[in-house]
């Protein structure tokens, strides 16, 4: 039976925002072998406005998928490659002062940094220190830049996709958690399968690799992101969201007893959000007039795995934040 439109919804446009998202797939399948979770999380962020973390070893085609994103896209794409001693005018940019020539006058002139894009891909994040991290903050929250007195808005779409080493831990600072909450996901980047690997050293070994096409531009892309959040939720979802997130406070009386032991920090309030524009989003760009309460299971890994912090009594038993988050989803009710 088809579905019937809720009154705030256009059915043109959701089926427009699958469409769309159909045709990414095809143009990024020119490039990407494999990773079907990967471009599909990627995809769900972009169009809920949110920012990436991607963690995974190197050679994964992590920036690969981001640069062929942006192709696809038609947006300004620009990559910071971080290193120890970057430091935050490297990102922001700087003011420098000019003199004109024909009076002889001086003055500062704001020159941009890479920041001033559609698409940051922000190469392993943790390589620099956290005053330069912090350089980010105010651009991915408040879509700004703040240079001495003055402060410069940043072109929408807007969206940092970062990537980080998981083994390497020499010469790397980890990301504060107030910096972790403003990635929408967390991504865990595996290696491809046995079929995929054949088909990549086949593909990328015979010559050049085909090139994506444009599939949409910045202006598309905002205008998706209001079609995502016009996705009607019901009170009973959120209901479901509200006790998934309370479920991973270990202080809370209501809190299950995996939680309890072995959870340290649950968290905030940007999961509930999160977990709410990740289902929307999800719901849209499957062709769904409405977000559920399975299109919140499907993101719950990417948006908690990084709000929720675990404590040496998991450490001893080999637990780690995504077997937690795997129990609650299976044992907090729906209704």
């Amino acid at each position: 039976m088809a579905q019937s439109a809720p009154e705030n919804v256009d059915l043109s446009r959701v089926e427009q925002a699958r469409a769309t998202r159909d045709r990414i797939l095809v143009e990024l399948r020119k490039v990407i072998v494999g990773q079907e979770d990967l471009i599909d999380e990627v995809l769900l962020a972009m169009f809920a406005g949110g920012h990436v973390l991607l963690v995974g070893v190197p050679g994964l085609a992590k920036t690969l998928l981001v640069s062929t994103l942006a192709k696809a896209l038609s947006m300004n794409f620009k990559r910071i490659q971080f290193t120890p001693d970057m430091m935050p005018s490297d990102i922001t940019g700087t003011e420098v002062l000019e003199e004109d020539h024909a009076t002889g006058h001086k003055q500062f002139v704001f020159v941009q940094g890479p920041v001033f894009t559609n698409l940051l891909l922000a190469d392993e994040i943790n390589r620099t220190p956290p005053k330069t991290q912090a350089a980010l903050l105010e651009a991915m929250q408040e879509k700004n830049v703040t240079v001495g007195k003055k402060t410069y808005a940043l072109q929408e779409p807007f969206m940092v996709m970062a990537t980080q080493n998981p083994i390497e831990q020499e010469g790397t600072y980890p990301l504060p958690e107030a910096q972790l909450d403003r990635f929408m996901f967390m991504v865990w980047v595996d290696y491809p399968s046995d079929a995929d690997l054949k088909t990549i050293i086949k593909r990328t070994t015979a010559g050049a690799l085909e090139q994506p096409k444009p599939v949409l531009d910045g202006p598309g892309v905002l205008e998706l992101r209001k079609t995502v959040r016009m996705i009607p939720i019901s009170d009973h979802v959120v209901d479901y969201i509200v006790r998934l997130v309370t479920a991973t406070h270990p202080n809370d009386t209501r809190a299950p007893e995996k939680a309890k032991k072995y959870l340290s920090w649950g968290a905030g309030p940007r999961a509930g959000q999160y977990l709410a524009l990740g289902a929307k989003s999800r719901a849209l760009l499957r062709g769904s007039l409405q977000a559920t309460i399975e299109d919140v299971k499907a993101v719950a890994l990417p948006v908690l795995r990084h709000r929720i912090v675990t404590n040496f009594a998991a450490q001893a038993d080999g637990v780690n934040s995504d077997g937690v988050i795997k129990e609650l989803l299976r044992i907090v009710p729906e209704s």
